[in-house]
């Protein structure tokens, strides 16, 4: 069973200005919690309590809301970067005393994961990486997953229409065995393109797809989008 997750939330938030410069994009409001804070209970609901918050931007406020996590019935440790490491470098850095397999997210989509079925996918497979991948309307905006069958064979970035695999993207949510991460150089790296689609091409990514809620947040559009439509877990 895995018992630990990253939450990426180091991010500037450039297309969320000036909604971010006061305060760190993870922390904007939906629903009456922070955007972070549905993450953690999505995790919460499958017994995934430890919990890694990957920092960056103003990470002094998240760690005065979240604290040691007991509030939440959770326990929070915290990983800050000193200067942007990307997403391949945040979770390389934070995944640093993990043995074996992890759960993370990119902190800033709002999404009602079911990481027992992702998990059991994963086992299935033997897989280095399981992804979770959601239904997307306009691919020309996404990186989308070629399939052969579970298996994640090549990811295409922002294809034409009648050039997309599927219509599949990447949902922002994944189970990683800790050695997959030996791919990524130290320092800063992108977790997408130096890790996933290196190792898709090794055939040890697998699909898990997600059917439930996905809003990104990182645009005010789609913020406001994810503020009227999203129902709390």
């Amino acid at each position: 069973m895995i018992k630990t997750a990253i939450i990426l939330s180091g991010g500037r938030g450039e297309r969320l200005r000036p909604l971010t410069d006061k305060i760190p994009k993870t922390l904007l409001p939906v629903k009456g919690k922070p955007i972070v804070e549905h993450a953690i209970d999505n995790f919460k609901k499958y017994g995934i309590k430890d919990i890694i918050l990957s920092l960056g931007y103003k990470s002094e406020k998240i760690m005065s809301y979240f604290g040691n996590g007991k509030r939440f019935d959770v326990n929070i440790s915290y990983c800050i970067e000193k200067e942007p490491l990307g997403t391949g470098g945040a979770i390389k850095e934070a995944s640093k005393n993990i043995k074996g397999a992890f759960a993370a997210i990119n902190g800033d989509n709002l999404a009602d994961f079911n990481w027992h079925e992702i998990e059991k996918i994963h086992r299935k497979n033997k897989a280095k990486i399981t992804l979770a991948l959601t239904l997307v309307k306009d691919v020309t905006q996404y990186g989308i997953a070629k399939l052969d069958g579970e298996r994640i064979v090549e990811f295409i970035e922002k294809p034409k229409p009648e050039e997309a695999p599927s219509n599949l993207s990447n949902a922002g949510g994944y189970i990683i065995e800790k050695e997959a991460l030996n791919i990524l150089p130290e320092g800063k790296s992108s977790i997408e393109k130096d890790c996933f689609e290196k190792l898709a091409k090794k055939g040890v990514i697998f699909a898990y797809i997600h059917r439930g809620q996905w809003f990104p947040t990182d645009t005010i559009e789609k913020y406001k989008t994810a503020k009227r439509e999203f129902k709390p877990l």
